[in-house]
């Protein structure tokens, strides 16, 4: 986007026909009043001058908050094989799914 706003009205019944919606008068009328609203909002947020100020992606600074990764002992293979209904050689075993 070049940064220019243009200055013409976005046309409802245009784009509701393009679109292929069937909208009444009373609709457009609404939708027409709703996208006047939001075209103005957006020209009023581009009004102030951002020279020199330098863009970020948050207000506050961010910092990784998860842990360190760690080495950490698992589950005893008896203790976790105890739990499921049929086992072999130290494996599970499971239903063939795939034929």
């Amino acid at each position: 986007m070049t940064g220019r706003v243009r200055t013409e009205q976005i046309d409802v019944r245009y784009v509701a026909r393009l679109a292929r919606l069937n909208l009444t008068e009373a609709e457009c009328a609404r939708f027409q009043a709703q996208l006047d609203q939001v075209v103005n909002y957006v020209r009023k947020i581009r009004e102030p001058d951002t020279a020199g100020i330098e863009p970020t992606s948050h207000a506050h600074p961010l910092e990784n908050v998860f842990r360190e990764d760690a080495v950490e002992p698992g589950l005893d293979r008896e203790t976790v094989l105890a739990n499921a209904p049929r086992t072999r050689d130290g494996l599970f075993i499971v239903p063939r799914i795939v034929e």
